[in-house]
């Protein structure tokens, strides 16, 4: 069962321009495990320094999910349009 505390769908700036996007409670947190430590992703390691760019507060770790999965399928313009769109957050 899913967990019915609220959860962050983000999109990251890598330091090589690339996009990295996921889901977190902690959007904070999450963060700052991508720019420094062993728990952020393997794709943004040899990407540091990244920043937030975007992020969006859902309900719930489902519907967050859902939208990650949404994203992920987008091209890199598109994401882009959605970074922008939303003012970098």
């Amino acid at each position: 069962m899913y967990s019915k505390r609220p959860y962050h769908v983000y999109i990251l700036l890598c330091a090589d321009e690339t996009l990295y996007t996921g889901i977190a409670a902690n959007i904070e947190r999450r963060v700052a495990e991508h720019n420094g430590g062993k728990s952020g992703a393997r794709y943004t390691r040899g990407r540091r320094p990244v920043k937030l760019a975007y992020s969006r507060k859902f309900k719930n770790r489902s519907e967050a999910l859902k939208e990650e999965y949404r994203i992920k399928r987008l091209s890199r313009n598109k994401k882009k349009d959605i970074i922008g769109a939303n003012g970098n957050k």
